[in-house]
Parts: structure tokens; sequence; C-alpha cells
């Protein structure tokens, strides 16, 4: 397709309408691996609902428990992933074990 002779309005609408078009193909995709990946389960006679929570497939968006409590504060809990909490940072400071605050 040669594009030199188009008008700079004649490319932007063929570029609107290849969006469009990727658009399209990206969702048909989608859908069809779906139904692949549906197939398979009903195939070896997994229920999709094990599939999906299957060990190995976590996910962001989890709850953890806290594994840490603020003894001047019972409110204030701290996981032990991530940064510390200012709290903490004083506690280890003052000299003190972690373990201190362990719930």
């Amino acid at each position: 397709m040669d594009l030199t002779n188009k008008s700079a309005s004649e490319l932007r609408d063929l570029q609107e309408q290849i969006k469009r078009e990727l658009k399209k193909r990206e969702t048909q995709d989608l859908q069809k691996a779906r139904e692949q990946i549906l197939a398979i389960a009903q195939s070896v006679g997994v229920p999709l609902k094990d599939l999906l929570g299957a060990p190995g497939n976590r996910g962001k968006g989890g709850t953890v428990a806290a594994q840490f409590r603020n003894p001047a504060d019972p409110s204030q809990q701290w996981t032990g992933r991530g940064r510390q909490p200012k709290w903490v940072k004083e506690w280890l400071e003052a000299g003190k074990a972690i373990d201190g605050l362990r719930i």
C-alpha cells in the first residue's frame, strides 16, 4: 500500500481504522484463548474454579495477616512485609528485639 499520496486526514482515518481492527482482533483472540482453556479443563475433568484457584496461582490483592503490633497503640499493625513502619524502627533502635512486637 503506497501511503505517500495520502493526505494527513486520510492517514489519520486509516490509523483509526487500524486501531479499531486491532482492538477487534485482540478481543477475538482473547475469546478464542478462553474457549480453548475451558475446553482443555473440561476434557481432563478439572472444574474451572479449581483451575483458577490452583496453588501457585497467586495474584495481587490478597490480604496478609499482621505479624507485629505496636504495644503503645494496638491499632497499628504490620505484616512484616515492605518497609518497616516508624514505630517498628523506633522499637529496634531502642535495642529491643522484634519478637517483642510479634502477635
